[in-house]
Protein backbone atom coordinates (compact mmCIF):
# COMPACT_ATOMS: atom_id res chain seq x y z
CA UNK A 1 0.00 0.00 0.00
CA UNK A 2 2.02 3.13 -1.10
CA UNK A 3 1.21 6.80 -0.88
CA UNK A 4 -0.65 7.18 -4.09
CA UNK A 5 -2.77 4.14 -3.22
CA UNK A 6 -4.59 6.33 -0.69
CA UNK A 7 -5.47 8.91 -3.31
CA UNK A 8 -7.22 5.96 -5.74
CA UNK A 9 -10.90 5.20 -5.64
CA UNK A 10 -12.10 2.32 -6.58
CA UNK A 11 -15.35 2.16 -8.77
CA UNK A 12 -17.48 -0.20 -10.57
CA UNK A 13 -19.47 0.86 -13.37
CA UNK A 14 -22.59 -0.74 -15.54
CA UNK A 15 -22.80 1.69 -18.44
CA UNK A 16 -26.50 0.00 -20.05
CA UNK A 17 -27.80 1.69 -22.50
CA UNK A 18 -30.99 2.59 -20.46
CA UNK A 19 -29.48 3.70 -17.12
CA UNK A 20 -26.10 3.21 -15.77
CA UNK A 21 -25.17 2.72 -12.12
CA UNK A 22 -22.20 3.05 -10.13
CA UNK A 23 -20.70 1.05 -7.27
CA UNK A 24 -18.13 2.60 -4.64
CA UNK A 25 -17.25 1.14 -1.39
CA UNK A 26 -19.98 -1.62 -1.84
CA UNK A 27 -22.88 0.36 -2.06
CA UNK A 28 -24.74 1.40 -5.01
CA UNK A 29 -23.98 5.32 -5.06
CA UNK A 30 -25.91 6.11 -8.73
CA UNK A 31 -28.36 4.97 -10.23
CA UNK A 32 -29.78 7.02 -13.03
CA UNK A 33 -31.41 7.02 -16.62
CA UNK A 34 -28.16 6.90 -19.41
CA UNK A 35 -29.62 10.05 -21.02
CA UNK A 36 -28.00 13.38 -21.93
CA UNK A 37 -29.55 16.88 -22.44
CA UNK A 38 -27.68 19.42 -24.85
CA UNK A 39 -27.91 22.56 -25.66
CA UNK A 40 -28.23 22.92 -29.59
CA UNK A 41 -26.59 26.49 -29.49
CA UNK A 42 -24.13 26.18 -26.95
CA UNK A 43 -23.08 22.49 -27.60
CA UNK A 44 -23.03 22.89 -23.51
CA UNK A 45 -24.87 19.60 -22.15
CA UNK A 46 -27.52 20.80 -19.15
CA UNK A 47 -28.47 18.13 -17.95
CA UNK A 48 -27.91 14.19 -17.07
CA UNK A 49 -29.44 11.27 -15.68
CA UNK A 50 -32.70 11.99 -13.55
CA UNK A 51 -32.94 15.51 -14.52
CA UNK A 52 -32.94 15.16 -18.75
CA UNK A 53 -35.24 11.98 -18.27
CA UNK A 54 -37.97 14.46 -17.63
CA UNK A 55 -36.79 16.30 -20.54
CA UNK A 56 -37.39 13.44 -22.66
CA UNK A 57 -40.18 13.88 -25.53
CA UNK A 58 -41.02 17.97 -24.12
CA UNK A 59 -37.79 19.66 -25.50
CA UNK A 60 -37.62 22.86 -27.76
CA UNK A 61 -35.52 23.06 -30.66
CA UNK A 62 -32.88 25.10 -28.62
CA UNK A 63 -32.58 21.71 -26.81
CA UNK A 64 -32.07 17.59 -27.55
CA UNK A 65 -31.98 14.18 -25.73
CA UNK A 66 -29.75 11.96 -26.27
CA UNK A 67 -28.82 8.50 -25.47
CA UNK A 68 -25.05 8.07 -25.71
CA UNK A 69 -25.61 4.39 -25.33
CA UNK A 70 -27.10 2.64 -28.25
CA UNK A 71 -27.42 -1.24 -27.93
CA UNK A 72 -24.95 -1.50 -25.24
CA UNK A 73 -22.35 0.21 -26.66
CA UNK A 74 -21.23 3.74 -27.21
CA UNK A 75 -22.99 5.94 -29.95
CA UNK A 76 -22.20 9.27 -28.95
CA UNK A 77 -18.43 9.69 -28.02
CA UNK A 78 -18.45 12.95 -26.54
CA UNK A 79 -22.14 12.86 -25.02
CA UNK A 80 -21.00 9.53 -23.31
CA UNK A 81 -17.94 10.71 -21.75
CA UNK A 82 -19.42 13.80 -20.06
CA UNK A 83 -22.13 11.84 -18.85
CA UNK A 84 -19.56 9.03 -17.18
CA UNK A 85 -17.83 12.47 -15.62
CA UNK A 86 -21.22 13.99 -14.09
CA UNK A 87 -22.18 10.67 -12.80
CA UNK A 88 -18.96 10.00 -11.13
CA UNK A 89 -18.89 13.91 -9.49
CA UNK A 90 -22.47 12.44 -7.89
CA UNK A 91 -20.52 10.18 -5.86
CA UNK A 92 -21.16 11.36 -2.00
CA UNK A 93 -17.83 10.29 -0.96
CA UNK A 94 -16.00 12.04 -3.74
CA UNK A 95 -17.63 15.40 -3.88
CA UNK A 96 -16.27 15.89 -0.51
CA UNK A 97 -12.32 15.36 -2.02
CA UNK A 98 -10.38 18.65 -2.80
CA UNK A 99 -8.89 17.45 -5.62
CA UNK A 100 -10.39 14.34 -8.11
CA UNK A 101 -8.74 10.94 -7.18
CA UNK A 102 -7.54 8.79 -10.02
CA UNK A 103 -9.61 5.60 -10.27
CA UNK A 104 -9.57 2.43 -10.51
CA UNK A 105 -12.39 1.16 -12.14
CA UNK A 106 -14.44 -2.06 -13.62
CA UNK A 107 -17.15 -1.27 -16.51
CA UNK A 108 -19.09 -3.75 -17.75
CA UNK A 109 -19.70 -4.78 -21.66
CA UNK A 110 -21.75 -6.69 -24.00
CA UNK A 111 -20.61 -10.06 -24.55
CA UNK A 112 -21.04 -9.45 -28.16
CA UNK A 113 -18.93 -6.23 -29.02
CA UNK A 114 -15.83 -5.52 -31.10
CA UNK A 115 -12.56 -4.25 -30.29
CA UNK A 116 -13.47 -1.11 -31.28
CA UNK A 117 -16.17 -0.53 -29.13
CA UNK A 118 -14.11 -1.82 -26.31
CA UNK A 119 -11.68 0.54 -27.27
CA UNK A 120 -14.38 3.65 -26.35
CA UNK A 121 -15.32 2.45 -22.96
CA UNK A 122 -11.54 2.49 -22.30
CA UNK A 123 -10.93 5.77 -23.77
CA UNK A 124 -14.26 6.90 -22.42
CA UNK A 125 -12.53 6.08 -18.88
CA UNK A 126 -9.47 7.07 -19.21
CA UNK A 127 -10.78 10.68 -19.67
CA UNK A 128 -12.30 11.09 -17.10
CA UNK A 129 -8.88 9.87 -14.59
CA UNK A 130 -9.16 6.13 -14.81
CA UNK A 131 -5.97 5.56 -14.37
CA UNK A 132 -6.29 1.23 -14.22
CA UNK A 133 -9.42 0.59 -16.25
CA UNK A 134 -10.75 -3.05 -16.65
CA UNK A 135 -13.52 -5.01 -18.46
CA UNK A 136 -16.22 -7.48 -17.81
CA UNK A 137 -18.67 -9.08 -19.60
CA UNK A 138 -22.00 -8.30 -19.28
CA UNK A 139 -23.17 -12.25 -18.63
CA UNK A 140 -19.97 -12.29 -16.34
CA UNK A 141 -21.05 -9.78 -14.31
CA UNK A 142 -24.34 -10.64 -13.26
CA UNK A 143 -23.24 -14.44 -12.97
CA UNK A 144 -20.75 -13.22 -10.20
CA UNK A 145 -24.05 -11.05 -8.75
CA UNK A 146 -27.10 -13.48 -8.98
CA UNK A 147 -24.02 -15.31 -6.69
CA UNK A 148 -23.39 -18.05 -9.26
CA UNK A 149 -19.80 -19.68 -8.26
CA UNK A 150 -18.30 -19.08 -11.76
CA UNK A 151 -15.20 -20.85 -11.23
CA UNK A 152 -16.17 -24.11 -10.65
CA UNK A 153 -16.60 -26.63 -13.55
CA UNK A 154 -20.02 -26.49 -14.07
CA UNK A 155 -22.00 -24.70 -16.64
CA UNK A 156 -24.63 -22.07 -15.60
CA UNK A 157 -26.72 -20.51 -17.69
CA UNK A 158 -27.18 -16.63 -17.61
CA UNK A 159 -29.91 -14.47 -19.29
CA UNK A 160 -29.73 -10.69 -19.25
CA UNK A 161 -32.21 -8.92 -20.39
CA UNK A 162 -30.94 -5.25 -20.57
CA UNK A 163 -32.13 -1.76 -22.34
CA UNK A 164 -30.06 -2.68 -25.24
CA UNK A 165 -29.34 -5.92 -25.71
CA UNK A 166 -30.40 -9.42 -24.72
CA UNK A 167 -27.15 -11.27 -23.43
CA UNK A 168 -27.58 -15.33 -23.08
CA UNK A 169 -24.61 -16.99 -21.93
CA UNK A 170 -23.36 -20.30 -20.52
CA UNK A 171 -20.23 -19.85 -18.29
CA UNK A 172 -18.13 -22.57 -16.83
CA UNK A 173 -14.77 -22.27 -15.23
CA UNK A 174 -14.89 -18.30 -15.30
CA UNK A 175 -14.88 -18.39 -18.77
CA UNK A 176 -17.83 -17.78 -21.51
CA UNK A 177 -18.41 -21.04 -23.48
CA UNK A 178 -20.87 -20.16 -25.32
CA UNK A 179 -22.98 -16.92 -25.91
CA UNK A 180 -25.11 -15.10 -27.78
CA UNK A 181 -25.86 -11.08 -27.80
CA UNK A 182 -29.25 -10.29 -29.69
CA UNK A 183 -30.68 -6.56 -29.93
CA UNK A 184 -34.15 -7.45 -28.96
CA UNK A 185 -34.43 -5.73 -25.34
CA UNK A 186 -36.22 -3.29 -23.39
CA UNK A 187 -36.09 -0.56 -25.94
CA UNK A 188 -37.42 -2.82 -28.64
CA UNK A 189 -40.43 -3.69 -26.03
CA UNK A 190 -41.25 -0.11 -25.90
CA UNK A 191 -41.38 0.41 -29.53
CA UNK A 192 -43.66 -2.39 -29.74
CA UNK A 193 -45.90 -1.08 -27.62
CA UNK A 194 -45.82 2.40 -29.30
CA UNK A 195 -46.58 0.61 -32.53
CA UNK A 196 -49.25 -1.33 -31.12
CA UNK A 197 -50.86 1.59 -29.71
CA UNK A 198 -50.82 3.42 -32.95
CA UNK A 199 -51.78 0.46 -35.48
CA UNK A 200 -54.43 -1.00 -32.96
CA UNK A 201 -55.52 2.24 -31.50
CA UNK A 202 -54.74 4.97 -33.78
CA UNK A 203 -53.04 6.84 -30.74
CA UNK A 204 -49.52 8.37 -30.58
CA UNK A 205 -47.86 7.99 -27.51
CA UNK A 206 -44.27 8.97 -26.71
CA UNK A 207 -41.84 6.97 -25.29
CA UNK A 208 -41.91 7.63 -21.75
CA UNK A 209 -45.46 6.77 -21.99
CA UNK A 210 -44.84 3.45 -23.57
CA UNK A 211 -41.98 2.90 -21.04
CA UNK A 212 -44.87 3.62 -18.10
CA UNK A 213 -47.03 1.11 -19.38
CA UNK A 214 -44.26 -1.46 -19.61
CA UNK A 215 -43.21 -1.57 -15.99
CA UNK A 216 -47.03 -0.84 -15.13
CA UNK A 217 -49.09 -3.98 -17.13
CA UNK A 218 -46.30 -5.06 -19.44
CA UNK A 219 -46.55 -9.08 -19.45
CA UNK A 220 -44.74 -11.98 -21.43
CA UNK A 221 -48.04 -14.62 -21.68
CA UNK A 222 -51.92 -13.80 -21.43
CA UNK A 223 -52.40 -16.20 -18.58
CA UNK A 224 -51.23 -14.67 -15.78
CA UNK A 225 -51.80 -15.60 -12.42
CA UNK A 226 -52.37 -12.13 -10.68
CA UNK A 227 -52.81 -9.80 -13.78
CA UNK A 228 -52.20 -6.15 -13.28
CA UNK A 229 -55.21 -3.50 -13.08
CA UNK A 230 -55.94 -1.76 -16.32
CA UNK A 231 -53.93 1.56 -16.84
CA UNK A 232 -55.32 4.81 -18.19
CA UNK A 233 -52.87 5.75 -21.47
CA UNK A 234 -52.90 9.46 -22.74
CA UNK A 235 -51.78 10.33 -26.06
CA UNK A 236 -52.62 11.80 -29.08
CA UNK A 237 -55.52 10.99 -31.17
CA UNK A 238 -54.29 10.13 -34.89
CA UNK A 239 -57.57 10.69 -36.51
CA UNK A 240 -58.76 13.68 -34.98
CA UNK A 241 -55.23 15.29 -33.21
CA UNK A 242 -57.13 15.80 -30.23
CA UNK A 243 -55.67 14.61 -26.66
CA UNK A 244 -57.17 11.19 -25.76
CA UNK A 245 -57.48 8.55 -23.21
CA UNK A 246 -57.83 4.95 -23.13
CA UNK A 247 -57.78 1.91 -20.55
CA UNK A 248 -56.01 -0.43 -21.93
CA UNK A 249 -55.22 -4.15 -20.36
CA UNK A 250 -52.01 -6.41 -19.78
CA UNK A 251 -53.14 -8.92 -22.47
CA UNK A 252 -52.99 -6.21 -25.20
CA UNK A 253 -49.21 -5.48 -24.47
CA UNK A 254 -48.60 -9.53 -24.27
CA UNK A 255 -49.73 -8.97 -28.05
CA UNK A 256 -47.82 -6.47 -28.58
CA UNK A 257 -44.75 -7.88 -27.12
CA UNK A 258 -45.32 -11.39 -28.63
CA UNK A 259 -43.21 -11.88 -31.31
CA UNK A 260 -39.86 -9.74 -29.17
CA UNK A 261 -40.19 -12.04 -26.96
CA UNK A 262 -40.54 -15.12 -29.44
CA UNK A 263 -37.09 -13.78 -30.63
CA UNK A 264 -35.52 -13.64 -27.04
CA UNK A 265 -36.87 -17.18 -26.87
CA UNK A 266 -35.07 -18.65 -30.23
CA UNK A 267 -32.02 -17.11 -29.28
CA UNK A 268 -32.09 -19.20 -25.74
CA UNK A 269 -32.99 -22.24 -28.02
CA UNK A 270 -29.92 -21.86 -29.98
CA UNK A 271 -27.41 -21.16 -27.17
CA UNK A 272 -28.69 -24.24 -25.78
CA UNK A 273 -28.34 -25.88 -28.82
CA UNK A 274 -24.62 -25.24 -28.88
CA UNK A 275 -24.29 -25.97 -25.62
CA UNK A 276 -21.51 -29.18 -25.06
CA UNK A 277 -23.44 -32.05 -23.45
CA UNK A 278 -21.90 -31.98 -19.73
CA UNK A 279 -22.68 -28.45 -19.15
CA UNK A 280 -26.15 -29.11 -21.21
CA UNK A 281 -26.76 -31.67 -18.22
CA UNK A 282 -25.43 -29.19 -15.51
CA UNK A 283 -27.73 -26.54 -17.00
CA UNK A 284 -30.74 -29.39 -16.82
CA UNK A 285 -29.83 -29.45 -13.01
CA UNK A 286 -29.13 -25.56 -12.31
CA UNK A 287 -31.89 -24.02 -14.93
CA UNK A 288 -31.55 -20.50 -16.22
CA UNK A 289 -30.49 -17.35 -14.08
CA UNK A 290 -32.66 -14.40 -15.26
CA UNK A 291 -30.98 -10.52 -14.34
CA UNK A 292 -31.60 -7.31 -16.01
CA UNK A 293 -34.42 -5.37 -16.03
CA UNK A 294 -36.22 -6.86 -19.35
CA UNK A 295 -36.29 -9.93 -16.78
CA UNK A 296 -39.20 -8.25 -14.31
CA UNK A 297 -41.86 -8.56 -17.39
CA UNK A 298 -44.91 -10.36 -15.88
CA UNK A 299 -45.02 -14.04 -16.65
CA UNK A 300 -41.52 -13.92 -18.84
CA UNK A 301 -40.08 -16.70 -16.42
CA UNK A 302 -42.87 -18.97 -16.96
CA UNK A 303 -42.65 -18.58 -20.92
CA UNK A 304 -39.52 -19.31 -20.88
CA UNK A 305 -39.29 -22.27 -18.37
CA UNK A 306 -42.56 -23.87 -20.65
CA UNK A 307 -40.46 -23.39 -23.73
CA UNK A 308 -37.11 -24.67 -22.78
CA UNK A 309 -38.52 -27.22 -20.30
CA UNK A 310 -36.03 -26.09 -17.36
CA UNK A 311 -36.61 -24.57 -14.33
CA UNK A 312 -36.05 -20.69 -14.70
CA UNK A 313 -34.72 -18.23 -11.80
CA UNK A 314 -35.20 -14.31 -11.42
CA UNK A 315 -32.57 -12.94 -9.57
CA UNK A 316 -33.10 -10.53 -6.62
CA UNK A 317 -33.19 -7.34 -7.54
CA UNK A 318 -32.62 -7.95 -11.24
CA UNK A 319 -32.19 -4.63 -12.09
CA UNK A 320 -28.80 -4.13 -10.23
CA UNK A 321 -27.42 -7.89 -10.82
CA UNK A 322 -24.72 -6.55 -12.83
CA UNK A 323 -23.78 -4.00 -11.22
CA UNK A 324 -23.63 -5.73 -8.03
CA UNK A 325 -21.15 -8.42 -9.49
CA UNK A 326 -18.95 -5.64 -11.37
CA UNK A 327 -18.60 -4.39 -7.57
CA UNK A 328 -17.36 -8.03 -6.45
CA UNK A 329 -15.30 -8.49 -8.99
CA UNK A 330 -13.29 -5.42 -8.32
CA UNK A 331 -13.80 -5.93 -4.48
CA UNK A 332 -11.90 -9.49 -5.34
CA UNK A 333 -9.74 -8.34 -8.48
CA UNK A 334 -7.01 -10.99 -7.75
CA UNK A 335 -9.62 -14.02 -7.76
CA UNK A 336 -11.28 -12.71 -10.80
CA UNK A 337 -8.26 -11.43 -12.54
CA UNK A 338 -8.86 -14.28 -14.94
CA UNK A 339 -12.45 -13.03 -15.79
CA UNK A 340 -12.00 -9.66 -16.95
CA UNK A 341 -12.42 -8.93 -21.07
CA UNK A 342 -8.75 -8.13 -21.24
CA UNK A 343 -6.47 -5.28 -20.28
CA UNK A 344 -4.05 -3.78 -21.69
Amino acid sequence: MGFFDFLTEDIAIDLGTANTLIVHNGKVVVDSPSIVARDRTTGKIIAVGKEAAMMQGKTHENIKTIRPLKDGVIADFDASEKMISMFIKEIPALKKKWFAPSLRMVICIPSGITEVEMRAVRDSAERVNGKEVYLIHEPMAAAIGIGVDIMQPKGNMIVDIGGGTTEIAVIALGGIVCDKSVKIAGDVFTNDIIYYMRTQHNLYIGERTAEKIKIQIGAATEDLEVPPEEMSVQGRDLLTGKPKELKIGYREIAKALDKSILRVEDAVMETLSQTPPELAADIYNTGIYLAGGGSMLRGLDKRLSQKTDLPVYIAEDPLRAVVRGTGLTLKNLDKYKSVLANKY
